[in-house]
């Protein structure tokens, strides 16, 4: 009687087991952000609050002095408060273009066609060259055919072919919002950054399309629904847990090589002011968290979630 009891209570019910797999399968990346970035993330907060100085004979000296590397880097330095807007913007701008590229990608090369293989190969090849020498030759490769298409869009621009300004002002004309006209340009000046940062998103969105079961789609053929239809009503919602967790790939993405990281490491190793850039750091990282934030609750409340 006992031994049947005690079986009762170790008897897990679905989402019980579900729980715990999600809870192994993170498991790894939990033990090591516990071991290692919670140790680094409170020393750097100290650091933040500190004036810190590297000692001759080794190791370095913290002496407490409160805000004021907060106050510095929020009302004194020279560059911080417009690397870091400068840097939110373009997150904010890109984010939505790269989440509908990538989808719409995803759902082309998804599809049956000749050569299929060849064109996944070309769009996953940025992560698989995403590193080392090869990395730096593709961006030098980016520069110089930025500035290829810079002086031929100059030179268009001032020759009597096309008026880029004329276009310009059509669509001002038309009554397009000027921040409307702002996010298309902005896009136009970032579009191989933004294609380039697109391949994981890509992969993610194809995995998500690879799992929809092909019976979905089946009983819509027969039930007479159109492409469009079964997009917004199959496709989309059975893809839109990974919208969240892609934007907040993209969003972390970008903050890693934004120019926000790039300044606290000049301040922090070319002027030697660990604090001020230890503060830098702590700032920016508690705004992009905010948005994380802000972001996931508003795409949690239109996410369908498939049993």
């Amino acid at each position: 009687m006992n031994k049947s009891i005690k079986k009762r209570k170790i008897r897990l019910t679905l989402r019980q087991k579900k729980a715990i797999t999600g809870f192994m399968f993170i498991l790894p990346w939990f033990t090591g952000f516990m071991v290692y970035y919670v140790r680094s993330l409170v020393l750097n907060i100290r650091f933040s609050l500190s004036k810190v100085e590297i000692l001759q004979t080794g190791g370095y000296q913290a002496t407490y002095t409160g805000l004021a590397n907060y106050r510095f880097a929020l009302l004194e330095h020279a560059r911080f408060n417009q690397v870091l807007v400068d840097s939110l913007r373009d997150i904010l701008i890109d984010i939505p273009f790269i989440i509908f590229f990538s989808l719409f990608m995803a759902i082309l090369l998804n599809s049956r066609f000749k050569g299929r293989a060849l064109v996944r190969v070309i769009f996953f090849l940025p992560i698989l060259m995403g590193s080392g020498a090869v990395l730096r030759s593709l961006e030098l490769a980016t520069q110089n055919i930025i500035g290829g298409a810079s002086a031929m869009i100059e030179e268009l621009s001032t020759g009597t072919q096309i008026n880029i300004g004329f276009f310009l002002d059509v669509m001002e004309e038309l009554g397009l919002p000027t921040a409307l006209v702002d996010y298309i340009t902005g896009l136009v000046s970032r579009i191989f950054e933004i294609v380039r940062a697109s391949s994981v998103q890509i992969i993610i969105f194809l995995a998500a399309l690879q799992s929809i079961p092909n019976s979905l789609y089946e009983c819509a053929k027969i039930e007479g629904a159109t492409g469009y239809e079964t997009f917004w009503k199959i496709t989309f919602p059975m893809v839109s847990p990974l919208i969240l967790t892609n934007v907040v790939y993209t969003i972390v993405d970008f903050f890693v090589n934004s120019e926000v990281v790039d300044l606290a490491y000049e301040v922090a190793f070319t002027n030697y002011n660990y604090g001020l850039s230890a503060a830098m750091s702590t700032i920016s990282t508690a705004v992009i968290c905010l948005i994380l934030v802000i972001v996931s609750a508003l795409i949690t409340k239109r996410t369908f979630y498939y049993n």
